[in-house]
Parts: C-alpha cells; structure tokens; sequence
C-alpha cells in the first residue's frame, strides 16, 4: 500500500505505479506571512487596531499589558516598513502622532478573526491568579483551607 509521499517503492507488485503525491512543502507566503504576524505583540497590537482605528502610541500601549514602549516602537516600524500600519504625524503645538491600519493591514482582519475564533474554541484560556490554564492541562486542586480555595468557594 502507498504511504501517500512520492516514494517508487510503493509500486505494486504487477509493476504499474500507484498514485503518487508530491511531499508537503511549505508556501513562503504563508510562512513569512505567519512569521511576521506570529512575533511577540505583533498580533495583539493588530488587534488593538483593528478594534480602535487610528490611536496614538500611549492608547495602544495601555490597551497591551506588559508590552514595554521599546518593544512597541519597534514592533510599530516592522509593521510600518511592511506596509500594515500608517504613521501620521499632526503638527502642533503639540505634535501629535497616529498609527492606523493601511489597506493591507486591514485585510488581515478576517484572517485573524478566525485565528481569535479558533483560540476561544480549542485554546480556552481561562486566568486564575495570573496562571494561563488550557482545557488540555490539568489543573492542580489548591490544598484545603487555602486562599485560593476560599476565593474559588466565593465566586461559585
């Protein structure tokens, strides 16, 4: 029987060929597509974009917890020498500057509403005291008597 890839062994033994498929090869649009909206913070800044249109720097750090000023900055430039995201500059006094989704940053707005539709239904996050638990990993019971048990008893 085939095992599916392009391997000539698998012929039968009458001589003819079995159906043959081409090994997976990886598209190097989909692959850099994913590796620049995959970095860290770059999807949650999109997404803060999408929902906020235009928005000065501060408004979407703010929205981001724990993303740092630095990190920002450089994400907003990658995004911006990819032709995602638009820098406005409003002159003053004071000056004031915007970023908003291009065209081309906003065309990715369905693709990743169904990336944030598959993580609510398979990643299932739930926050409990500041620990990321997915359905897949098991919880650990809190002792008895313990603060985290007295919290979860109050909130049922």
């Amino acid at each position: 029987m085939a095992s599916g890839w392009d391997d000539r062994a698998d012929q039968d033994a009458a001589g003819g060929a079995e159906e043959t498929r081409a090994a997976p090869a990886c598209c190097p649009f989909y692959h850099r597509a994913v590796e620049l909206v995959g970095r860290r913070w770059t999807g949650a800044i999109l997404e803060i974009l999408i929902q906020g249109g235009a928005l000065r720097f501060s408004q979407i750090a703010s929205a981001v917890a724990d993303l740092s000023d630095r990190m920002l900055s450089d994400r907003l430039k990658e995004l911006e020498a990819y032709g995602l995201v638009k820098r406005t500059v409003y002159p003053g006094p004071p000056v004031r500057v915007e970023y908003a989704l291009t065209r081309k940053g906003e065309e990715l707005a369905p693709a990743l509403d169904e990336l944030k539709r598959w993580a609510r239904a398979w990643l299932d996050a739930a926050v409990q005291d500041g620990t990321r638990v997915s359905r897949e990993t098991p919880r650990a019971q809190p002792a008895a008597g313990s603060q985290v048990e007295r919290h979860s008893a109050s909130v049922r």
